[in-house]
């Protein structure tokens, strides 16, 4: 934590990022992950965008500001966490939230999630920034845990009911729930404004949808898109699945993992029942895995921090659409939402359409974007703080 003092009496704002990383094997890297390398127009290294980008970016901007001795009106606090990969082993931006809420308050937080995408090709190299985005609000992330269990017995006499079988026909239910499709005012903008920009027939359904959710061909449209289809409800769906305890013996356990990312406002308890209701088996259980999650709250899209990136985003990239997005997956910002710190993904620096290898092999980032969000968000962190 650092705090970069203030001269006026507004509110602080809260300057967040993650430090730690996924882990990265060398021996299926082209390089060493652990070793930042530029090479053409791309810096590699496991984290390079996701997210020590972000964390040098607010160190630096501290740096420059202390270096010219420049005195905002607000008051400017640094975050920088460890645990956001963990998937729930321990989460320091969570800790703040509960423990020293006071040591972080403010009166919102820019964070990783945000950004711009590249229509392919790097910039350095003739490409194009084709939007921009700020993240407003994100799904919450939770894992059950669904168990068969059976006295089992000699593989020599099956029966029909077998552990694995029960398993398979409730995953078969988990596969088939379709949660109901919900907008909140980041996703009912986020459509209108896409949707008009695409101008072709997922376009054209994401417009019809907004205008009426009941649209059932424009909802039949817009699902053939897995990120839009996740975007509009909660989802959930297997991800690991274990069982048996030889090969010549009928199974006494199996267990699978159902990794669920709840559509802002949602619970636990209410994705947990749906979950049940769907398996419709009393004989399967399903227990949430620890430890307990927070519900997600979306930020307002409010004028005050919506419209100086929209400013800033016309200078720095003339001409770029601008919209807010909501994540369907999951970042820190969801504990400060919780704790009541509006948080929002920072636009500036930009991934081509693969994501640039996050979570995955040789994670990049572009030189150029690095530096043009260095500067872009510099000046971003000045107009609120002025």
């Amino acid at each position: 934590m650092a705090v970069y003092p203030g001269t006026g009496r507004a509110k602080a704002i809260l300057l967040l990022a993650h430090l730690d990383v996924v882990e990265a094997r060398r021996e299926d890297w082209v390089r060493d992950p652990f070793t930042l390398v530029e090479d053409g127009p791309y810096l590699y290294a496991r984290g390079s965008f996701d997210d020590k980008a972000m964390a040098a970016i607010w160190t630096d901007t501290i740096a420059r500001m202390a270096a010219s001795h420049y005195r905002p009106r607000r008051t400017i606090k640094l975050a920088l966490t460890c645990g956001e990969e963990t998937s729930g082993a321990f989460n320091g931006a969570n800790w703040l939230a509960r423990n020293r809420r006071d040591l972080i308050d403010a009166a919102f937080a820019l964070n990783e999630g945000g950004g711009g995408r590249t229509d392919g090709k790097p910039v350095a190299a003739g490409g194009h920034v084709v939007v921009q985005s700020v993240q407003v609000g994100e799904k919450a992330y939770v894992d059950f845990t669904m168990t068969a269990t059976n006295p089992g017995g000699h593989s020599s006499q099956p029966v029909r009911d077998n552990a694995i079988y029960v398993m398979a026909d409730a995953l078969g239910r988990v596969r088939d729930l379709e949660f109901p499709l919900e907008f909140n005012e980041t996703t009912r903008a986020f459509f209108r404004a896409a949707g008009t920009a695409k101008g072709d027939d997922t376009g054209r359904a994401m417009v019809a949808l907004v205008a009426n959710p009941a649209d059932k061909a424009a909802e039949a449209i817009v699902n053939q898109d897995k990120m839009l289809h996740s975007m509009l409800r909660t989802t959930c769906v297997a991800t690991m699945l274990s069982g048996g305890h030889a090969l010549n013996a009928l199974p006494q356990r199996v267990t699978a993992n159902i990794n669920c990312r709840m559509f802002p406002g949602r619970t636990v308890e209410e994705t947990r029942a749906a979950l049940i209701a769907a398996i419709g088996n009393p004989a399967v259980s399903v227990e949430m895995r620890p430890p307990a999650k927070v519900i997600a709250k979306a930020p307002p899209l409010d004028p005050a921090v919506i419209a100086p990136m929209r400013r800033l985003l016309a200078r720095y990239f003339p001409g770029v659409p601008f919209m807010p997005t909501l994540s369907t997956g999951a970042t820190d910002g969801v504990y400060l939402e919780a704790a009541g710190i509006p948080t929002y993904g920072a636009p500036g620096i930009w991934v081509d359409p693969d994501f640039n290898g996050m979570h995955g092999l040789n994670e990049r980032i572009e030189t150029r974007s690095l530096l043009t969000g260095r500067d872009y968000l510099f000046d971003l962190v000045k107009a609120y703080a002025g």
